[in-house]
C-alpha cells in the first residue's frame, strides 16, 4: 500500500539484469541487441531502481552486438542517472568483458573467470579434400577480393595480411571502450589486451574489475536489508519449453559449450 501514499518512502529496487550466454546477431539463447532492448529499456525506466545490476555470464562473441548492447546501457545508464553494476559469474571473456566493462563497476566470484580482451577468427581449408577427391570448385566473381578467404580454396597471404588489418581494427575498438570504462584503474606498465585470462583476485590487482563479491549481499549492503529485486532476462519462446526446435537447441548447445570449454568451464 505505501508505494501509493506520496509522504512514505518504499523500499529501494534494484533491477537485475541476466547476461548469460554466447553473443551473436541471431540463433536461440544468444545474446543480441534485439532481443536484449526492450528488457533493457524496462529495468532502466520501469519505477526508478536505485541501481541496475547485470548478472554476466558469457564467453564473448560478435563484438558489434556487445558494442551495441553495452552502448544501450551506457545511454540509458546516464539518461536516467542510474549507476550500473556488474556481477560476474563462470566467465566475462571478449564480449562478455565488453559488457561487464558497460558496468561503473565490476565484481566477482574468486574463481570467476575475466579478460581474454583481444579478437579472433577461425576458418577452415579443405582444397586438398577437394583435390584428393576429384572435385572441381567453380567460383565466378566480380571484384578480386570476392572470394575472399574461400575456405576451398589455397590461402592467399593477401586476403589473410587483409583479415588481420580488420581483427587489429577491431581488437583497437575493444581496447579504446576497455581504457574509457576503467579509466584510471588499469596499470600503465602492464599490456592487458593480449588475450589474456585471469581469475578474479588477479584481475583486481591488475584493475579490471573492482573486487570479490556476490550481487544479493553486496545490495544489501549498499542499499539495505529491504532492498528489493526487479529480475529482467531473455525468455526461451514458448514451444520451445515443451521440447520444440530440439535439433537447433542441440547444435546451438554444442556450440556454447564449446565456447565455455576454452576458459576451462
Amino acid at each position: 500500500m505505501k508505494r501509493w501514499i506520496p509522504f512514505m518512502k518504499s523500499d529501494p529496487t534494484v533491477a537485475v539484469i541476466r547476461l548469460s550466454g554466447m553473443i551473436a546477431a541471431s540463433g536461440r539463447a544468444t545474446l543480441n541487441d534485439a532481443t536484449l532492448a526492450p528488457i533493457i529499456e524496462k529495468a532502466f525506466t520501469r519505477g526508478k531502481p536505485a541501481a541496475v545490476a547485470l548478472e554476466v555470464n558469457s564467453p564473448g562473441g560478435s563484438p558489434v552486438q556487445s558494442s551495441l548492447i553495452g552502448g544501450r546501457i551506457r545511454r540509458l545508464a546516464e539518461e536516467k542517472e542510474i549507476p550500473v553494476i556488474a556481477f560476474v559469474e563462470d566467465v566475462a571473456a571478449s564480449g562478455g568483458y565488453w559488457l561487464a566493462a558497460a558496468a561503473d563497476e565490476i565484481y566477482a566470484d574468486d574463481s570467476s573467470v575475466v579478460g581474454s580482451i583481444g579478437v579472433i577468427s577461425a576458418s577452415f581449408g579443405a582444397h586438398e579434400f577437394l583435390v584428393k577427391n576429384g572435385i572441381e570448385r567453380r567460383v565466378y566473381t566480380a571484384g578480386k577480393s570476392k572470394s575472399m578467404l574461400d575456405p576451398f580454396r589455397p590461402e592467399n597471404p593477401e586476403d589473410v595480411a587483409r583479415l588481420k588489418e580488420i581483427l587489429e581494427d577491431i581488437h583497437v575498438n575493444f581496447k579504446d571502450h576497455v581504457s574509457a570504462r576503467r579509466q584510471g584503474k588499469l596499470p600503465e606498465d602492464r599490456d592487458l589486451f593480449t588475450g589474456e585470462i585471469w581469475l578474479a583476485r588477479k584481475a583486481t590487482d591488475l584493475g579490471l574489475i573492482d573486487g570479490i563479491g556476490h550481487l544479493k549481499p553486496m545490495m544489501q549492503e549498499r542499499f539495505g536489508e529491504k532492498v528489493k529485486f526487479r529480475r529482467y532476462g531473455v525468455r526461451r519462446p514458448f514451444l520451445a519449453r515443451f521440447g520444440a526446435q530440439m535439433v537447433g537447441d542441440a547444435l546451438h548447445g554444442l556450440e556454447e559449450r564449446a565456447a565455455y570449454a576454452q576458459f576451462g568451464l
